[in-house]
């Protein structure tokens, strides 16, 4: 729940759940069911919840099911870092001035961002 007392939207509370599915499969060294993501430390859903999310991100192509051929697993079709600039690219698509957007962006860098940033460019 959010402070005075107001609860989170239905949206917003899916795509915290989403986000913890996705971080459990990005930090697990093989395929999960979700069974196994039910009983993580931390994880207190069930079972049809974690099932459904898995399937949402299944349909939005987020996760692959059936991963290496264990039958019911999933695992992550992108790593974080993919997913995060996919999300970066189509915020800047959507907007008016993408150009304008990169310069705001880029100016709330931290140093040892910018350094990457520079490296990255320069190569």
């Amino acid at each position: 729940m959010a402070g005075g007392g107001q609860r989170e939207s239905p949206e917003r509370l899916a795509g915290a759940l989403k986000t913890a599915v996705l971080a459990a499969l990005w930090t697990a060294e093989r395929p999960r069911t979700p069974a196994e993501l039910q009983t993580e430390p931390g994880g207190g859903l069930a079972y049809n919840t974690v099932h459904t999310i898995l399937k949402r991100l299944y349909d939005k192509g987020l996760v692959l099911r059936d991963a290496d051929g264990q039958r019911g697993a999933y695992r992550p079709a992108r790593d974080a870092a993919e997913l995060t600039a996919e999300a970066v690219h189509e915020a800047l698509d959507r907007g008016p001035d993408p150009i304008a957007a990169l310069q705001h962006f880029v100016t709330g860098l931290n140093m040892d961002e910018a350094r990457a940033l520079r490296g990255v460019l320069e190569q």
